[in-house]
């Protein structure tokens, strides 16, 4: 029996620049070193597109790595959950909400609905959507209350 929710090689190509990783197999499992945990993680098709937006971020964009947290604990409607890649402000903030799908997982209404949702508790000013193929960023507009998308990443905290 093969489990589909792990990757193996060859990993699949993203639509962001392409990552040199630190991979590790352990049996037949492959894992990949995040350097904002500082350990291994079992490497599943979500985890390769969060590994791509950190690296992006921090790498391609001048993100401070001292701002970015995966796998943040929220609480919301009662229930634990944990948002996949959060950037916070230099004041200490939540600024910006990323969540990310495996690459065949569609970028749709589902989606959407799971980010808004966790930001409500939140409360970023930008968040984005993306499954490494397809990326949507959303920027909260104050004058009328709503997100609206925009082409490109938000200014560095």
């Amino acid at each position: 029996m093969v489990d589909n929710s792990i990757l193996v090689l060859p990993l699949p190509k993203l639509t962001m620049p392409v990552i040199e990783p630190q991979l590790l197999k352990r049996g037949e499992k492959l894992f990949v070193f995040d350097p904002l945990r500082k350990k291994n993680i079992l490497l599943t098709p979500e985890e390769w597109v969060r590994q791509h937006w950190i690296h992006f971020l921090v790498d391609y964009h001048g993100f401070p790595k001292g701002l970015l947290t995966t796998e943040r604990g929220l609480t919301y409607n009662g229930l634990q959950k944990r948002t996949d890649l959060l950037i916070y402000d230099r004041q200490g903030a939540p600024y910006f909400l990323i969540e990310c799908k495996a690459p065949d997982v569609p970028i749709n209404q589902k989606v959407l609905t799971q980010a808004f949702s966790y930001n409500q508790t939140l409360n970023c000013p930008f968040i984005a959507l993306t499954n490494g193929m397809r990326h949507v960023i959303l920027r909260f507009e104050a004058e009328d209350k709503k997100y609206h998308q925009q082409d490109s990443l938000p200014p560095v905290p």
